[in-house]
């Protein structure tokens, strides 16, 4: 979570939400990490999950990311949690939840639903507090 958090922090000093992601193949090698880029590559799904999946598979020659753990600074939204489904990544671990917009443990909770054809393990919490507070930081700097 230390270099997700890293890649956070690199995403806030690009003005970007500082969210941040890595995925660790089977051998607990890192494939990818990003932060996310949506502002730089006027992209609306250039979230950091995203960019990490594409690059990791990219990287594997494959659109499967069996036996890989993802970690993460915030809550998946659904359309990341959608990916990290479709891609069959094996492990989740997230740091901040995320009320509004999480796609995990709140709102659409993509996972639980039938048509969800991969559930990865998920674990949350991991690194909140340091998530949670780059987070409030970096929105608290927009309001002023």
């Amino acid at each position: 979570m230390d270099l997700a958090l890293e890649d956070a922090r690199a995403a806030a000093l690009r003005g970007e939400v500082p969210v941040g992601a890595v995925l660790l193949g089977p051998d607990g090698a890192v494939l990818a990490r990003a932060g996310n880029r949506t502002r730089e590559l006027s992209d609306p799904t250039a979230h950091a999950e995203m960019l990490v999946i594409r690059a990791a598979c990219a990287r594997l020659g494959s659109e499967r990311l069996t036996g890989c753990a993802l970690y993460v600074t915030l809550e998946p939204c659904a359309m990341c949690a959608a990916a990290i489904a479709a891609a069959r990544v094996d492990r989740l671990y997230y740091g901040a939840a995320d009320p509004k917009s999480g796609g995990v443990a709140q709102g659409a909770r993509i996972f639980a639903r039938s048509q969800s054809h991969h559930r990865p393990e998920v674990y949350d919490g991991i690194g909140a507090a340091a998530s949670e507070s780059l987070l409030k930081e970096f929105f608290a700097q927009r309001r002023r």
